[in-house]
């Protein structure tokens, strides 16, 4: 009797938790059906789809979708089917003669949306309930984490790696000892005779130290960790071409020309205001000058002494001013060109990854970034060189301390603006106008 008992009062309970657990899912679930969609893959479709002309909370090419199926259900009575139709075929609903269709056709402008009939019913209910999610967490505290976290992943050295290998090290040593010790008070306190002294003495100190396997763990740890260390720091420098100075076809001195003559970068490499490519002068730019200067007096003052040790004399700069005229084929007595030109096989310096974009006319003619910041001084550069690592790090580093040059510049007024005030300063950086984003140096 007493336990059917028990089994009634356990159905009972069981029964009534059941019905609590269907009553609790069905307002959680039928939450989640209400929303209709993944968010997580919403944001996916949304980025693709709509970004382009679409915000959450501000206007742009298009309205803003924040929450936009609860504004159209509540505003203009218009339901989910109604947003399908819209998304497949913007434009038939204009033509259906549709109120609300042809207010916002005319209020941007009569530009038609484009239309996505691939887009299925499933995908726009997951962009509807990305739209519909709440807010993330305020930008300026992501930020601020963000560089927090990333300063501090960018500041971890070689040096901090083996401090904290050697602490592990030390640590471990301190274990062992413990161990030792404590495996010594169980032989003594089990009478044991270990005869250690006796063992010991006399052995060669090779001997000694291979019988002793204590010591034997401790060096190859030390070994091991050593070795990793080093091995390390070689592969950290793999792909790093750091003052990188190859011999050019033809010797090109940007001490004389950026230097001496006070020669402007762009005047030679015009492409780098306009492309994104700086570019390797045509030959025909250096004979803009050298048709007339064909040979090399110098200063006034005559060679300076380390370029008299390294060679650079008069007679050796006339010398490659002759290699360009043989490249391009000029005949100095004519004053002509004979037509039997030679390609100059330049060596190229500065060399970046297949998968990283980087236009030299954002930075030049957008940014306004000096030539130096990244190729150094090279107006004291007799023979070009590779100035800065060009590391991702490096890259991330200028990011983060160069504030964005906004006077006269049309480019950035209005989204400098917004910003500005986003972030409550007067001046962004590069990173806070969206310098930090894989997509923008990655393919």
């Amino acid at each position: 009797m007493k336990k059917v008992t028990y089994r009634n009062q356990i159905s009972r309970v069981f029964g009534f938790s059941l019905v609590v657990f269907l009553l609790f899912s069905g307002t959680v679930f039928g939450q989640d059906e209400a929303a209709g969609g993944d968010p997580v893959k919403g944001k996916a479709l949304f980025n693709q789809n709509c970004a382009a002309c679409h915000a959450l909370n501000r206007k742009m090419t298009g309205p803003a979708l924040a929450n936009v199926e609860s504004r159209l259900s509540e505003d203009e009575g218009l339901d989910r089917e109604w947003i399908y139709a819209w998304v497949k075929n913007s434009s038939g609903v204009i033509k259906s003669g549709d109120a609300y269709a042809n207010k916002v056709f005319g209020e941007y402008n009569q530009a038609l949306m484009t239309p996505f009939p691939t887009l299925s019913n499933t995908d726009i209910d997951d962009i509807l309930a990305y739209t519909a999610a709440p807010p993330p967490a305020p930008v300026v505290a992501e930020t601020a984490v963000a560089e927090e976290v990333s300063g501090a992943s960018s500041g971890i050295s070689n040096e901090l790696i083996l401090g904290a290998l050697v602490i592990i090290f030390g640590l471990l040593v301190m274990m062992l000892v413990l161990v030792q010790r404590t495996l010594k008070r169980i032989a003594v306190a089990n009478g044991l005779d270990l005869e250690r002294e006796k063992a010991e003495k006399g052995l060669p100190l090779w001997k000694a130290f291979a019988q002793n396997q204590f010591l034997v763990l401790v060096t190859v740890v030390l070994l091991l960790l050593s070795g990793a260390y080093f091995a390390y720091g070689w592969l950290m420098q793999v792909g790093i071409d750091q003052g990188y100075m190859p011999i050019q076809e033809i010797h090109y001195s940007h001490k004389i020309h950026a230097g001496d003559n006070k020669i402007d970068c762009k005047y030679c490499h015009s492409s780098a205001r306009t492309s994104k490519h700086s570019g390797i002068p045509s030959l025909n730019v250096c004979m803009n000058c050298h048709k007339s200067i064909y040979e090399y007096k110098g200063n006034a003052e005559g060679p300076s002494k380390e370029d008299l040790a390294n060679g650079y004399t008069n007679e050796f700069y006339t010398g490659e001013i002759k290699k360009l005229y043989k490249a391009v084929g000029w005949d100095e007595e004519n004053q002509s060109y004979t037509g039997e030109s030679k390609p100059v096989e330049w060596v190229r310096i500065h060399n970046l990854p297949d998968l990283v974009y980087f236009n030299h006319s954002q930075h030049v003619s957008v940014a306004g970034i000096e030539c130096q910041t990244c190729h150094g001084p090279v107006e004291e550069m007799e023979i070009m060189y590779q100035y800065a690592p060009l590391t991702m790090g490096w890259c991330i580093n200028c990011h983060r301390e160069t504030n964005v040059k906004v006077e006269d510049n049309e480019y950035y007024a209005k989204i400098h603006e917004e910003l500005s005030k986003k972030y409550g300063v007067e001046e962004l950086t590069a990173a806070q106008m969206g310098g930090l984003e894989c997509g923008k140096c990655h393919y």
